[in-house]
């Protein structure tokens, strides 16, 4: 059996790339992390029809491009042709949904990290495992850990890929409580937990530490240097922002 795969975390991961500062999940998005100083940054993937890894947060396209509808309802020859930028520069760009290949390559060539979330796909959530999968199994150059708030895709990638860095993303805890969130990671040898920063407290961070993983928290919005020197204060390792002009430097 291949040996399980370590990775020390940065105290900052950029969220879409740097989503308050370039179109979210792009390859300027990334790109302008590593420029401003950033090693790590998270993405957001799903499959298309024909079964291409692309780049997107929503369950549509809607939001963050100029087409509509599902995205695996499309090969990924027609989302290519897509804008995603005009809703973040509010004018026409030549921007577009980058697949997960395009990004490997990108961080591999700025020695840059990557974090590989796995997003709820329409019934096609293992397929879309296995072609993440397919695309990382053979990546050392690089560090690469996957998340998913969705339990069928964390629980495929652990099988598929069980010497890989995984974590369980939790928003609420309405589905899964904090002890599901410790058992479903024991369980399955997930070596880090994410949560939303609304449910981090001293006590919920020494719970998850006495099961020995690492805590990153995201937020809806930015992340700001006090929040953040708090939270570190009790025990999170990373934060996910989506602009660290104010953070870098300090941690």
């Amino acid at each position: 059996m291949t040996q399980k795969k370590t990775l020390k975390l940065p105290k900052l991961i950029g969220h879409r790339g740097v989503k308050d500062l370039c179109p979210e999940n792009t390859l300027e998005s990334i790109t302008k992390a590593f420029e401003i100083g950033l090693n790590f940054v998270e993405i957001d993937v799903k499959i298309s029809r024909d079964k291409v890894p692309i780049l997107l947060h929503d369950d549509t396209l809607d939001r963050t491009t100029n087409g509509s509808g599902l995205a695996v309802n499309y090969d990924y020859e027609n989302i290519k042709k897509l804008d995603a930028g005009k809703f973040f520069y509010k004018k026409n760009t030549n921007i577009f949904v980058p697949k997960l290949e395009d990004i490997l390559s990108l961080c591999i060539n700025n020695n840059g990290n990557l974090n590989i979330e796995l997003k709820p796909n329409q019934n096609f959530e293992k397929e879309n495992a296995y072609q993440i999968y397919k695309l990382t199994k053979n990546i050392n150059q690089i560090d690469i850990f996957f998340s998913s708030f969705d339990m069928i895709s964390i629980l495929e990638i652990s099988k598929l890929y069980p010497q890989s860095i995984r974590s369980f993303l939790l928003d609420d805890f309405i589905e899964y409580n904090i002890d599901d969130l410790i058992n479903v990671s024991n369980n399955n040898d997930l070596n880090i937990c994410g949560l939303n920063i609304d449910l981090v407290s001293t006590d919920i961070i020494k719970k998850i530490k006495e099961s020995n993983m690492a805590i990153t928290v995201y937020s809806d919005k930015n992340i700001n240097l006090s929040s953040a020197t708090d939270i570190f204060s009790i025990g999170v390792d990373s934060i996910f922002v989506d602009n660290p002009l104010d953070l870098l430097g300090k941690f």
